[in-house]
């Protein structure tokens, strides 16, 4: 017989009460009609959240900007198991309330859940393009389990103490995750910031560009592909003109041609061949598709890696001297072609049956252009040493050609030393000679192995010697050597103590409008070391930046932004930057600047602000709050977070009028 004495209902895993629950300052009521009760009874509260935590705790593919903390919240959902256990398995009856807690319960692990698939399946490029937007959703969710596992009644549930203990716990260290500050990756940013305000195709761009795909794991055909399909979501969801989409696609075709791979728009269908018209249906299995061509194979080749390709398309890429396997970037141990007879075999038989004919051009397409053969890198290199200056010069420019358009002969002309004949020429009297030496040293540091080996020649002094002595064209190039090289975190401390910071502030000052934009993105890969902040501080760096500011016809406020907000985290920064004027400069920016403009001041205020509320005081002064106000409400997405927590901090900190 049933226990008539409990004004609640024993949870059991096939049947439970469970009350409407309806958002209001009340909290949640309770329903009033059957109906509802009878829905809310078709399934159950805690083996629907079990099942939940159960499935985030399986995700494993986190997209590597949100990866700590999918991890994180992973980790301290896990420990809410033992507490549904425990209600599942032993709970005594459960009050409507009680009930009504744990609906809410269940409705933030939904919450998480979607969170973390989106980390798991969603755009690489979005999501970190977003990194600020998405730490807002984890701390709603945070601040959610929070309160509702705050307000949970647990004497009613009857879990033990040490569970209890275990969760309360977990809300602790929820609420100081919630508190502490996050760290933005600043390298992430300025490459973002970089590639996505560039308006002149630099060389140096591309060294950024595969710094970024190699970071978001973007690098071979096969991880493109699953980033447009993602991109393609996120379309449906945000509309395919809107401005986030809009970049990412930019940004996503930037990394397809890098690979050589063709851009086309990804929202139109793949164009059929003529002989499948009359089977539109027709789906072509993946595995028969050549990597480099995504053409069906007619004959199939096992490489090193173990992956197949082409072997038309494989050979030319190997003809042009490349060493590494399109699909997974390894080196390989050799260049042998073994024929994949059963794959060919599988293909001749579906071709048969699906009436399936090749296309007829016979031009497979080649990731690259026409390749430079070895023997004419060697004669080039050798000609840099002739005592003749045209032959010098000949040489050397041919190596700036090459070196720019063809990537796959950057390895070539390393290994035939390419490099320290180039390093030598670098000091030599002919402006052109110097200018075309620097610029094939910048476009051979590109590739990660080179700006080792340049460092390792002693360039670094030299090519500062130029950005301070040479041509306008050879000190913007310098600078971006300088740019590309300093990826390298020891290159970072190598162009800091060879004085190269006060040369960079110098073109900052004195440089056209392509030498200003080559030093402030030279100067800011710099300052991402901590020490190096403090010497562009001491060279001079704030007065320039700050007329880059004033002066929008130059069109750098945002890269001079950028850089304040990487200085205004070092100490000295902050005292340099934080006076009466500049704050004054960033109101006007926040008044009247685009809306990027009014994101990048409104993230250098704020930066300010947390370490020193008399910034907001002086802010206010210059009458921020009513742009402050616009700005929340008609700013970009990043912008309107900023402005959102300024006021905010206007607010505790008592500055509000």
């Amino acid at each position: 017989m049933a226990d008539i004495s409990c004004p609640g209902k024993k949870l059991s895993r096939t049947t439970m009460v469970v009350y409407r629950e309806r958002d209001s300052d009340s909290g949640f009521q309770r329903g009033e009609t059957l109906e509802e009760e009878k829905q809310q009874n078709e399934f159950d509260l805690v083996q629907e959240s079990v099942s939940l935590i159960e499935y985030v705790a399986r995700l494993g593919d986190f997209r590597s900007t949100q990866r700590h903390e999918c991890y994180s919240l992973v980790r301290r959902m896990k420990i809410l198991l033992p507490f549904f256990d425990e209600i599942r398995l032993f709970g005594a009856c459960i009050p409507p309330h009680a009930v009504a807690a744990l609906s809410k319960l269940k409705k933030v692990v939904c919450l998480a859940k979607k969170l973390l698939k989106t980390c798991s399946d969603g755009s690489k490029i979005f999501l970190a393009l977003e990194t600020e937007a998405m730490m807002v959703k984890f701390n709603a969710v945070y601040e959610n389990l929070c309160q509702v596992l705050d307000e949970m009644p647990y004497d009613e549930i009857d879990v033990s103490v040490e569970v209890r203990e275990q969760v309360e716990l977990m809300v602790t260290q929820l609420r100081r995750g919630k508190r502490r500050k996050h760290t933005q990756d600043m390298e992430l940013a300025v490459d973002l910031m970089v590639i996505s305000s560039k308006t002149n195709e630099r060389t140096a761009d591309i060294a950024i560009i595969e710094r970024l795909a190699k970071k978001l794991g973007l690098q071979t055909v096969e991880d493109l592909k699953k980033e447009t399909i993602a991109i393609r979501i996120l379309a449906k969801e945000r509309g395919q003109t809107s401005e986030c989409v809009v970049q990412v696609i930019e940004i996503l075709d930037n990394f397809k041609r890098i690979l050589g791979m063709e851009v086309t728009n990804i929202f139109e269908e793949p164009v059929k061949p003529k002989m499948l018209e009359k089977s539109a249906s027709l789906v072509i299995p993946h595995e028969f598709l050549c990597p480099i061509t995504l053409e069906v194979m007619r004959d199939p080749v096992i490489i090193a890696s173990g992956q197949t390709f082409e072997r038309e398309s494989i050979q030319k890429w190997f003809d042009c001297n490349n060493r590494t396997c399109p699909k997974t970037r390894e080196t390989l141990a050799h260049l042998s072609l073994a024929p994949n007879h059963a794959l060919k075999n599988l293909i001749t038989q579906w071709s048969e049956k699906n009436n399936y004919k090749h296309p007829t051009t016979e031009d497979l397409a080649s990731p690259q252009g026409p390749c430079v053969k070895e023997e004419e890198i060697s004669s080039l290199v050798e000609e840099l040493s002739s005592p003749e200056l045209e032959v010098q010069l000949r040489a050397v420019k041919d190596i700036r050609m090459l070196s720019k358009e063809q990537p796959e002969s950057r390895v070539l002309f390393a290994n035939c030393r390419a490099i320290p004949a180039l390093v030598k020429l670098l000091p030599h009297q002919n402006p052109k000679i110097q200018e075309h030496a620097v610029t094939s040293l910048l476009n051979l540091s590109i590739d990660d192995t080179n700006k080792k080996l340049i460092a390792q020649q002693k360039a670094i002094p030299v090519i500062i010697n130029v950005l301070r002595n040479g041509s306008m064209e050879s000190r913007e190039n310098s600078a971006a050597a300088l740019f590309s090289l300093s990826m390298l975190d020891e290159n970072k401390v190598t162009i800091a103590l060879s004085e190269g910071i006060p040369a960079l502030v110098d073109l900052l000052k004195t440089g056209t409008v392509r030498g200003k934009k080559d030093a402030v993105t030279a100067l800011f890969n710099l300052c991402l070391n901590q020490a190096n902040k403090a010497r562009a501080i001491d060279a001079g760096i704030v007065p320039p930046l700050q007329l880059l500011v004033k002066d929008k016809r130059m069109g750098m406020v945002d890269e001079a932004l950028s850089m304040f907000l990487l200085l205004a985290t070092h100490p000295q920064g902050r005292y340099e930057i934080g006076k009466l004027s500049f704050i004054g400069m960033l109101v006007d920016v926040i008044r009247d600047g685009t809306p990027k403009n009014k994101e990048c001041a409104a993230s250098v205020l704020l930066e300010l602000s947390l370490n020193n509320s008399s910034h907001i005081l002086a802010a206010l002064q210059f009458g921020i709050y009513e742009h402050l106000v616009e700005v929340s409400q008609t700013g970009t997405n990043r912008a309107q977070r900023k402005a959102h927590a300024i006021l905010q901090l206007m607010r505790t900190s008592d500055q509000l009028p």
